[in-house]
């Protein structure tokens, strides 16, 4: 008898989902205008559906991209605590018009469950000042979500294009991991429900629709070809993410 139930939890761990991680770079708000000129960006690690934080060494990079130039905001980040875990936070102010990348590069995060290390190159953007151009502007990175479709403006049940880079080349059937922020603790129907996955096609680009207003998070996992030496000593895999923070709004009376 004690067989059987050691066999039914070691098979209800293998076959229960892993939830997914995030990288996140949330701002206040999108869009700056010349009232609100300012925004606070807190940076951190989670399952966001399910508000389960993990902690987030300082990052190697924490920048902003805009006009063509890049802007190096890593000795501004102080801590903060995020779902009850290390995160970062800064705040940033807008001078000039134009659409504004922030981009982390983490620290390699060691996850044991997955024998594997995680780097979650993760952006966000905010339009400053009525500006329209560059939103679908390559950042340079290993890895990336291009939006092909502007990454502000839009309403909650919208549908979201965008196509994943590995290197500036398309990534034909990634798997895309997305989930929503869940600060309003809402229920998933079931746990096929807290991360949803697709695929991009030959040309690595996906489309999803995300029914909720608030902040989604849009993953396109690969896996790196190098390896980095776990704590063990032993070489392990690196699963690298693309991650892509997109805000929907509700209609406003």
């Amino acid at each position: 008898m004690r067989t059987t139930i050691l066999t039914f939890i070691a098979f209800m761990l293998v076959a229960s989902p892993a939830f997914a991680h995030f990288g996140m770079v949330i701002p206040d708000s999108n869009v700056a205008t010349q009232e609100t000129r300012s925004t606070n960006l807190t940076i951190s690690f989670s399952h966001p559906f399910e508000g389960a934080g993990m902690k987030l060494e300082k990052p190697k990079q924490f920048f902003a991209i805009a006009n063509g130039k890049k802007i190096d905001l890593l000795p501004t980040l102080s801590t903060t605590k995020v779902m009850d875990q290390e995160a970062w936070k800064t705040a940033f102010r807008f001078k000039r018009p134009g659409v504004y990348q922030f981009i982390l590069e983490p620290t390699p995060y060691w996850e044991p469950e997955e024998d594997c290390f995680i780097i979650h190159y993760t952006k966000t953007y905010v339009a400053a000042f009525g500006s329209e151009e560059d939103w679908d502007a390559p950042a340079g990175l290993p890895t990336e979500i291009i939006p092909l479709t502007r990454p502000y403006g839009l309403y909650a049940g919208s549908s979201f294009t965008g196509q994943v880079l590995s290197n500036g080349k398309p990534v034909a059937n990634a798997e895309i991991e997305y989930e929503l922020y869940n600060k309003d603790g809402f229920t998933a129907p079931t746990e096929h429900h807290v991360t949803m996955v697709t695929k991009t096609d030959s040309n690595g680009v996906f489309t999803v629709t995300c029914p909720k207003a608030g902040w989604w998070g849009f993953a396109a996992l690969t896996t790196a070809n190098y390896t980095l030496t776990a704590p063990s000593g032993e070489e392990k895999p690196v699963e690298l993410g693309a991650v892509t923070w997109i805000k929907f709004d509700n209609f406003k009376k």
